[in-house]
C-alpha cells in the first residue's frame, strides 16, 4: 500500500510539472527569450535539418512534446499504481523503465534546466525509488 502511494505521488509530481510546462508553452511568455530580437530571429530562421519549419516553431514543438511526455508518464504510472498496483509493483521492466525515465530527466534537469524542475523531478525519482525498494523488502 505504501509503495503504491509513493508511485502515485511520484506520478502526480511529473504530471503536474508536465501540465504546467504545457500551459507555460502555449498560455504564457515564460519560454520566450528576454531579448525580443532573438525571438524574431528564431521566427525567421530555419534549422539546418529542414527549411519546412523555423527554429521558433521547433522550439515550441519541442516544449509541447516534452510536456506531453511528462504528462503521459504521470498518467500511465499513476493509473497503473491505482488500478493495477500489484501488476506494476511486480513488473521489473515497468519499474526499471520508470526509474530510468526519472533518472534521465533528473540528469537533464541538473545539466540544462533550472532549480524548480530539478527539485520536482528529484523528488519524484526519490519517491519512485523508495517504492521499488519497499516493494523489494521481504515482509
Amino acid at each position: 500500500m505504501i509503495a503504491q502511494l509513493l508511485i502515485c505521488a511520484s506520478a502526480a509530481i511529473v504530471l503536474l510539472l508536465g501540465t504546467v510546462h504545457l500551459l507555460y508553452t502555449f498560455a504564457s511568455n515564460k519560454f520566450q527569450p528576454r531579448d525580443p530580437t532573438l525571438a524574431e530571429h528564431m521566427q525567421n530562421v530555419a534549422p539546418v535539418i529542414t527549411r519546412q519549419t523555423t527554429v521558433w516553431k521547433a522550439w515550441v514543438g519541442f516544449n509541447a512534446s516534452h510536456s506531453l511526455g511528462a504528462m503521459l508518464f504521470g498518467l500511465v504510472y499513476g493509473y497503473l499504481a491505482l488500478a493495477a498496483p500489484l501488476a506494476l509493483l511486480r513488473d521489473g521492466f515497468l519499474l526499471s523503465v520508470g526509474m530510468l525515465f526519472l533518472a534521465s530527466m533528473a540528469v537533464l534537469a541538473g545539466r540544462y534546466w533550472f532549480r524548480i524542475p530539478l527539485i520536482g523531478i528529484s523528488l519524484a525519482l526519490l519517491l519512485f525509488v523508495s517504492a521499488v525498494v519497499l516493494q523489494a523488502l521481504p515482509l
